[in-house]
């Protein structure tokens, strides 16, 4: 049992757990103390100085933050000796930052502002030279260092969470700037894109590239046909920027709100979820027979879904690029047959189809870039929407999201499975492929309860489970007896560890499925920005409600994607598919440079 120290805040006697800091302490028991910089067991740095209080016996106000408690100390956390420091501390940040409120992107969600309406800041006392302004835009991310206060939570999460590092302070004093050291853009590095950083950021110096207007310009082109499909993990996410209950599943008012804007179809990326896991399920089985007949693959496979991921291991780990399926991400899949199955059904020229794609993901903009992800001379996607640049269109437009009816998508993209739900959570793409793979090889559904394997389920940084396939059908008879062993992580660093293990050969892994942000698309670098883990709890508690309220929960069961093979595609793996759904990938360094196969080894 934990040691505890007896405290006294605001007159309040308070028993606290030993080694907590004074802002703990606080937060337990429902005492305001504001803070800026602060991300709670992420980020403890006392850089902005607003959580300052007044200790009896100190010579000098203290950081909360940084403070640990100790018995029988007295705190207030209200003095006007604490509220004036706050206030003029506040107010030399705002010296250095631009006042363009009204046309900022993150006004009214901007916790700079919050703050200053807090405290009581009513003018702008101090003037004075401002530092270092550099516009950096990538095809994910813009950075603006011109609006960075230095708190450094996003130098945090890249290099503690993600493990990826960066983003650093480079020079000293006021000449201090946060990003890739030598001035180099965040395009030039090995960055993954994944936005991260752009979800702590408390202001606007860091954001998604902008891909509203151009989506604008679209809408309201009549030559046009402008086509939407939307992620799964959007569903859960969206409804937090309309006030309606965090981790709802809102995918009728969605597809509502996307018809009011006037897209001309709405389909749903789910569709090509289950079409991911075709495909994907069926290279696992070929992989797998070539291993256990003596031929040649590459095994584990890993997954493909996540941008981010895949550029990360493009940069770090060059020489496993064949262990990641050949598979392009749902969206792109989806991307790819609206312009050509569709395309076809409707007689219209690809050409004047805008695809875009709404996303729980920075990394997809730049995914729309590469020059892998074009068939035929048109980019299988235009445009990719984050979850707040849609939020922003739809209030843009006067939208009422919150009382929107409840629609379906369009046909003949839009039906999709349980298990394409839960591709929005980690694990959830491995328990779809397992889903469909067991039942095809075996003719029975997978023995967990309810369909989910309990094993891979959860924010554990990594997960493994093993399934045995026993009496199987005789097409499958070089997989009787065999036990499957897979692996599931989310976030950078852990796929660091996973990567590590299958370099040096270790592991045993058969199947590994990798997300690039922390707990999968929910937490995406694209979602409304998390408040506490909470947050993402209770949007994978919304996937998982959506799967379970389902008829439809396996991938292989969509009539929809029967019909698609049946038509045009043929079958997983065919000739078709290889041309529209699968792609290749680019070994890089560490400034984002081509490396030829000899450079990579």
């Amino acid at each position: 049992m934990a040691n505890m120290v007896n405290i006294t805040i605001n007159g309040k006697a308070i028993s606290v757990e030993e080694g907590k800091t004074i802002l703990q302490a606080a937060k337990e028991n429902n005492i305001y103390i504001p803070t800026l910089c602060y991300l709670e067991g992420i980020h403890q740095f006392g850089g902005c100085r607003m959580c300052m209080v007044e200790v009896e016996g100190a010579r000098t106000l203290m950081a909360s933050c940084m403070v640990q408690v100790k018995e029988g100390m007295v705190i207030h956390t209200n003095t006007a000796r604490a509220r004036h420091a706050r206030k003029v501390m506040l107010e030399l940040i705002l010296s250095n930052h631009p006042q363009d409120c009204l046309s900022c992107p993150r006004s009214g969600s901007c916790e700079l502002q919050e703050l200053s309406q807090k405290l009581g800041i009513t003018e702008a006392r101090f003037k004075g030279e401002k530092s270092i302004d550099i516009l950096d835009v990538t095809p994910s991310i813009t950075r603006d260092t011109s609006k960075c206060i230095l708190c450094r939570r996003c130098v945090s999460v890249c290099n503690k969470i993600q493990h990826v590092g960066i983003l650093n302070a480079q020079n000293r004093g006021f000449k201090t700037v946060i990003g890739p050291a030598m001035d180099l853009s965040m395009n030039d590095v090995d960055c993954a894109l994944c936005g991260q950083c752009v979800t702590v950021c408390p202001v606007n110096a860091l954001q998604e590239t902008d891909a509203i207007k151009p989506v604008w310009e679209a809408i309201n082109d009549p030559n046009k046909r402008v086509i939407v499909q939307v992620a799964p993990a959007v569903r859960v996410g969206i409804g937090q920027e309309f006030g309606l209950p965090i981790g709802k599943a809102t995918t009728g008012k969605l597809a509502s709100a996307l018809r009011e804007l006037m897209f001309d179809d709405v389909f749903d990326t789910n569709f090509a979820a289950d079409l991911t896991i075709m495909e994907e399920g069926t290279e696992f089985l070929t992989r797998a027979k070539a291993a256990l007949t003596g031929g040649h693959a590459v095994l584990p496979m890993i997954t493909s879904c996540s941008p981010g991921w895949i550029k990360f291991v493009e940069h770090t780990f060059p020489e496993e690029l064949d262990h990641i399926s050949t598979c392009k991400s749902p969206h792109m899949m989806e991307g790819a047959v609206i312009k050509s199955y569709y395309a076809e059904k409707l007689g219209i020229d690809p050409k004047d189809m805008y695809v875009v794609s709404v996303m729980p993901c920075t990394a997809k903009k730049f995914e729309i870039t590469r020059p892998e992800m074009v068939n035929n001379g048109v980019p299988n996607v235009d445009a990719v929407l984050t979850v707040r640049e849609l939020a922003r269109m739809i209030k843009e437009a006067g939208i009422d999201f919150a009382n929107l009816p409840e629609t379906d998508f369009d046909a003949p993209l839009g039906l999709g499975s349980g298990a394409a739900d839960i591709f929005g959570v980690t694990g959830g793409v491995m328990e779809a492929a397992l889903r469909t793979v067991y039942e095809l090889v075996t003719g029975r559904e997978l023995p967990f309860d309810k369909l989910h394997v309990t094993p891979i389920v959860g924010f554990q940084q990594i997960k493994v489970a093993e399934l045995k396939f026993e009496n199987v059908k005789p097409d499958f008879s070089f997989l009787e007896g065999f036990t499957a062993k897979v692996a599931v992580t989310s976030g950078l660093e852990g796929a660091r560890k996973l990567l590590e293990q299958v370099a040096k050969g270790e592991g045993g892994y058969h199947f590994i499925e990798v997300m690039g942000c922390p707990g999968g698309c929910i937490a995406g670098g694209g979602q409304p920005r998390l408040t506490d883990q909470t947050v993402k709890e209770l949007r994978m508690a919304g996937i998982y409600e959506e799967d379970e309220g389902k008829t439809l929960r396996k991938s292989h069961e969509n009539k929809d994607i029967q019909t698609l093979y049946a038509e045009y595609l043929k079958e997983p793996l065919g000739h078709k598919s290889h041309e529209l759904l699968h792609t290749t990938y680019t070994k890089r360094g560490e400034f984002n440079e081509y490396l030829h196969p000899e450079q990579a080894e």
